[in-house]
């Protein structure tokens, strides 16, 4: 395997998926509540952001908060190694933006 491929393919492993960088935008711009991420994302399943944030916290790209209150409050943010994807995905929603067309 190229010197280079194996690199991508195991970043792509951490933020493929359907939702996981949406997830990642989002909490790019502020430190969200599950509540709030699974009305952003609608129509993503409770089970389906649970499985999507256990892997992004797994993989050391989220951190997940938990407040000692009731009723319990649970806050996710992005991890310095999170924050380190900030150009990627600004980059990518220029490319977005630019190629909308194409991509609909």
């Amino acid at each position: 395997m190229d010197a280079y491929i194996e690199p991508v393919v195991n970043a792509l492993k951490i933020i493929g998926g359907k939702w996981k960088i949406a997830i990642l935008y989002q909490l790019n711009e502020s430190p969200c509540r599950f509540g709030e991420l699974k009305r952003i994302l609608h129509p993503i399943t409770q089970q389906m952001l649970t499985k999507q944030l256990r892997e992004l916290e797994q993989d050391g790209l989220i951190s997940r908060r938990v407040y000692n209150v009731i009723p319990p409050k649970v806050e996710y943010s992005l991890t310095q190694f999170g924050l380190s994807l900030k150009p990627v995905i600004g980059s990518l929603c220029k490319w977005v933006s630019e190629n909308n067309k194409h991509i609909k």
